[in-house]
């Protein structure tokens, strides 16, 4: 039985009017998204600037070639759509995949029983949907099914150490979008479902069958037409997924989401308690960050230290604050001298680039003989002081200046310390006798500010660099409530600031409110994303409404939510119908309804299903649910062993006994699922490859609700060999890749690395090429993502190696014939270069998957 964590609340059986229950607050995170902006000129260098070639070489390299065909396995170049330049959406294939704790028994269900679809069949006068013209939507850009079949065995269906379930991006926007419906959504009256594709509708009386509950709905003529083709002209009866934008509540001048985009106003706080070193590369980050902006983007500039300074944009080119204490919130009257006194403390870029540019240049470093972590930093009551900005009156001011603009507003906070002084903060030393209960107590207010950032439609985004600890437990849940992201990084140059870029453009939406209904029987048991338990009185409710409801903190298109299932009975339906619908207000203020709905048909061959699967969907899903409970690093340990007997338990209900023995075979179906859960239990999100624990909470809290695309690359790396003619070829991720004259580039979701070998690195110039080429292609694999990876490069026998080496299975102790069958690029070499390669390997005692495998009494799947 699958125990649930701290702070994780099982879903418990309701009335039928309740609404379902939802895992607590402890089981979301900061949203982690993979969005891209367009870089500035004082930014990261674009693809193909060549950004790491020597001088000597003439030209950059060309674009990246792949050879071909690509390995099967390997998932496909796909970068996640965004603004300003969005990618069309590709299909999931075969591909890596991960898991989650070993199970021998069924996670309750939820809620109340949905209506049984089979039961009822449509009256004669119904005209059956026009949905074959559009498919089960499995092509869906929003939600991605772990199988795109749905086994109609309770049973086998439920069988935890699988599962079933789905990844949904609600906010994801992706060309040309779906279609816009300016009027209010036609809804189920007994359920609350919304009409759609899938509904069987009466053409004589317009009345239609909802496909959650089965009950008939009036359109009050609407739908009253003299043919089923004519029911084409509604979209929401031809599309999969519909946006309603609420007419009566939208401003005027609204302009759709598609059209273009707008950044609500910045607010940046930054940390004065810097050494010169780090507030060198600081200022050259946030000059270059606010050149990137566009002119009409708003901005506020905050200084903390002891005290809090709001830069004051309405002394022209001088530079000027006014300084609150920060041992305190500020008090409603300091706070409404700021507001109505003649300060001008946002302002747009157009009008004020020259004083941001001036303030920068004018901050000094801390001239104090303090260690940094002792410093004392007021990074709450700076946020305080931003939000009660923020929420002043907006007033025009001259010169195109104002104070506050309608929209959702950013806080981006560069820290390079911990909050040692004011509200929210801790002791400076962690060796304090009162250090655990004062921490408890800074963590409750930090989270308590995010949800007022939060109702205040206000992000709060922490990026922190440097080596000084910056109490990461603190930080985290003001960034999380607010639907912000926390980041770590070495420092505050080209990551840092291309990450201020990035997060300073993504769209967000507020007060978002997620549902998800399901037919047959259908419950929801976990969700794991960024949001929480949305309140009954939260949201509208149905008289027998069994949605599913969840509270989100922000709404992006580089989050997504898991969402497990499972079926209180056999399903006798032929299809099991699911929708998505979420809520929220949009940057432009205006009230928007994404329904999204989809059907997948039902099978009674476990083979039929299994061929159904998307492996790359089912880990990530399975690794969310894994890496929930790694809340501390012995709880990590236990999701290891844990991974162990989820693969056990797979190959035991799906695969079958190899003859005269003793050994499973997995099911060849899914091949591809053990070598990523291998990936999971030895990598930076449940493994020791990171040295400190508040770096493994941050990539877990990223992970969480990272987008698909993300997750994936976050739990199995990606391999990517250099050739010759700058060509590249993917390979699997074994150490087998180290090859002394080769270069390889590692896709780890937040890191790539560039290895160069021995051989390699002594041909200056054949190296140099080697490198710019491989430099290119991580800059072109990272231009789509947030947060921006670090890419490191280094050479075979650098100390730096280690973070390359480590991320790779150890094949190298397996005999041939296993590494040829699953590293065939082994062929290509000559008799001397096999040697070398061989003798070029350390001997530790990590088992390569082959031997995992066999350890754990089960037969190595054959390559897919």
């Amino acid at each position: 039985m699958e125990e649930t964590p701290p702070g994780q609340l099982r879903p418990q059986p309701q009335p039928a009017h309740a609404s379902p229950p939802f895992p607590a607050p402890g089981s979301f995170t900061p949203p982690p998204r993979v969005f891209s902006p367009a870089l500035a000129a004082r930014g990261t260098p674009s693809p193909g600037s060549g950004h790491g070639a020597p001088a000597h070489l003439s030209t950059p390299p060309g674009p990246p070639v792949f050879s071909s065909p690509l390995r099967p396995a390997a998932v496909p170049f796909r970068a996640t759509p965004s603004s300003p330049h969005p990618v069309p959406f590709a299909a999931a294939g075969g591909g890596y995949s991960s898991s989650s704790s070993a199970t021998t028994a069924s996670l309750p269900t939820s809620s109340a029983p949905h209506f049984l679809n089979g039961a009822a069949t449509p009256r004669g006068d119904l005209a059956p949907a026009p949905s074959l013209l559009q498919g089960d939507g499995l092509d869906n850009p929003y939600v991605q099914f772990s199988a795109n079949k749905v086994l109609k065995q309770k049973k086998l269906l439920n069988t935890p150490s699988l599962g079933f379930g789905a990844l949904v991006s609600p906010g994801k926007e992706v060309p040309p979008g779906p279609e816009v419906v300016e009027r209010d959504p036609r809804r189920c009256l007994n359920c609350g479902a919304y009409v759609n594709l899938y509904c069987d509708i009466s053409i004589g009386s317009g009345q239609w069958q909802c496909i959650i509950c089965k009950k008939l709905n009036g359109s009050e003529g609407e739908f009253v037409v003299s043919s089923k083709q004519d029911l084409l002209q509604w979209p929401e009866l031809a599309s999969t997924t519909v946006d309603y934008v609420q007419v009566g509540n939208r401003r005027p001048g609204f302009v759709p989401v598609s059209d273009s985009r707008v950044s609500g106003p910045i607010f940046i706080l930054i940390d004065e308690c810097l050494d010169e070193a780090h507030l060198q590369h600081l200022q050259g980050s946030l000059h270059a960050f606010v050149d990137s902006l566009p002119p009409t983007a708003k901005i506020g500039i905050i200084t903390y230290g002891r005290t809090v300074s709001v830069y004051d944009f309405s002394e022209g080119s001088a530079v000027s604050a006014d300084v609150l204490p920060g041992n305190k919130s500020p008090t409603h009257e300091s706070l409404k001298t700021l507001i109505y006194g003649t300060g001008v403390y946002m302002s747009p870029i157009h009008a004020s680039l020259p004083v941001a540019h001036t303030i920068f240049s004018s901050l000094r470093p801390y001239q104090l003989s303090v260690p940094e972590v002792s410093r004392d930093r007021c990074l709450g009551a700076a946020v305080e002081v931003a939000l009660g900005i923020v929420q002043g009156p907006s007033v025009e001011l001259s010169r195109g200046i104002i104070k506050r603009s309608g929209g959702n507003c950013r806080i981006l906070a560069c820290v390079g310390g911990p909050c040692t002084f004011g509200p929210g903060s801790v002791p400076h030393s962690v060796k304090h006798p009162n250090y655990a209960y004062l921490e408890k107590t800074a963590m409750k207010w930090m989270e308590s500010l995010g949800h007022e950032a939060q109702r205040h439609s206000t992000v709060v985004d922490i990026f922190c660099a440097g080596q000084c600890p910056v109490r990461v437990p603190v930080l985290q849940p003001l960034a999380k409530c607010s639907g912000g992201v926390l980041l770590l990084h070495d420092d505050f140059g080209e990551a840092f600031g291309v990450n201020l870029q990035r997060a300073s453009t993504r769209a967000a939406g507020s007060h978002g409110l997620f549902e998800i209904r399901c037919s047959d029987n259908m419950l929801v048991t976990q969700v794991i994303g960024p949001g929480e338990e949305a309140s009954p009185d939260s949201h509208e409710t149905f008289k027998h409404d069994s949605s599913f409801c969840i509270q989100m903190h922000s709404v992006e298109e580089t989050q997504s939510f898991s969402v497990s299932m499972e079926t209180k009975g056999d399903i006798k339906s032929d299809f099991v119908f699911f929708q998505f619908a979420v809520h929220y207000s949009n940057v432009y203020q205006a009230e928007i309804t994404r329904v999204i709905t989809m059907r997948l048909q039902t099978v009674d061959g476990l083979s039929a299903y299994l061929a159904s699967v998307q492996e790359d969907v089912a880990s990530v899903i399975i690794g969310k649910r894994t890496v929930l409970r790694a809340r501390t690093a012995s709880d990590a340990i236990d999701m290891r062993q844990s991974i162990d007997e989820r693969v056990k338990d797979i190959a035991l209900k799906f695969g079958t006994q190899a003859p005269k023995s003793k050994l499973y075979r997995f099911p060849k179906e899914l091949a591809s699922l053990p070598e990523c859960l291998f990936h999971l239990k030895r990598g930076p999100l449940l493994g020791s490859i990171i040295g400190h624990e508040d770096e493994r909470s941050v990539l877990r809290n990223l992970f969480l609700n990272a987008s698909f695309d993300l997750s994936l690359r976050m739990l199995a790396p990606r391999c990517i060999m250099h050739r010759e003619g700058g060509t590249f070829e993917e390979l699997p991720a074994y150490d087998l890749v180290m090859q002394p004259n080769a270069a390889v580039v590692l896709d780890h979701g937040t890191d790539i690395f560039i290895w160069l070998g021995a051989e390699l690195a002594a041909q200056e110039g054949q190296s140099a090429a080697a490198l710019a080429a491989c430099r290119t292609l991580a800059e072109e694999l990272s231009e789509q993502c947030f947060p921006a990876p670090r890419i490191l490069s280094f050479k075979q026998g650098s100390s730096q190696a280690r973070y390359f080496v480590s991320r790779l299975i150890p094949a190298h102790k397996d005999p041939t014939y296993e590494q040829e069958s699953r590293f065939p690029q082994l062929r290509t070499l000559t008799p001397d270069q096999r040697a070398r390669l061989k003798s070029s390997f350390i001997h530790f005692d990590d088992h390569s998957f082959c031997e995992w495998m066999r350890s754990l009494k089960l037969v190595p799947p054959e390559p897919s």
